[in-house]
């Protein structure tokens, strides 16, 4: 699960992604994801849709979210197509 900025950063950077282009593919304002990221640490305010949204953008591009005792991404074979 994505639970924080520094989380979701990682994760975005994993993908080859910008903001922009993250906004745009699960459908909220960069400035929710500029937002997002700038929790850093701490955990993400957003509800519950738009960090799922953002989830299965990350996701569809091969990112696993990981939190065995504190949050982690790694990147894993993407399920394109």
């Amino acid at each position: 699960m994505l639970t924080t900025g520094n989380q979701l950063k990682a994760a975005r950077a994993l993908a080859g992604m910008d903001q922009r282009t993250l906004a745009e593919r699960a459908q909220i304002s960069i400035n929710t994801v500029v937002a997002m990221e700038k929790r850093g640490a701490e955990g993400l305010t957003s509800g519950l849709p738009t960090i799922q949204a953002v989830m299965r953008v990350l996701e569809a591009e091969g990112v696993e979210f990981l939190n065995h005792g504190q949050p982690g991404v790694r990147l894993v074979a993407a399920s394109k197509g």
